[in-house]
């Protein structure tokens, strides 16, 4: 057996006259430091879900997806943009919503409740 290599180094104990070999671990030597390496795969995992939640606050909704997100009739939906309650924008006949807007509009409606 080749003592010289680190992964092959083992330990010799002798217990009550017996004498065992006991293998080291393969990373004797290695010194990982985990709180770096935990660190940054929790780094980008939070870069990506960022990047998806900007994504995601950037979509655009229609009138039937804002109407099941608020749980009201569609022709609520359209009443409450065209009085320009509810921010919207009208493209040719289709009204369109930026879901980050619609998310402040109901968090302003709860705060002035």
């Amino acid at each position: 057996m080749d003592f010289d290599h680190p992964s092959r180094m083992g330990a010799r104990i002798s217990l009550k006259g017996e004498i065992r070999f006991y293998r080291v671990l393969k990373f004797w030597n290695c010194h990982a430091d985990t709180s770096v390496v935990m660190n940054n795969e929790v780094s980008a995992a939070t870069a990506i879900q960022t990047e998806e939640v900007t994504a995601r606050e950037r979509e655009i909704l229609t009138v039937m997806e804002v109407a099941r997100f608020l749980r009201v009739p569609k022709s609520t939906v359209y009443k409450l943009a065209r009085v320009g309650e509810l921010p919207a924008s009208k493209i040719g006949k289709h009204w369109r919503f930026l879901r980050r807007d619609i998310h402040e509009w109901m968090h302003g409606r709860s705060r002035q409740s």
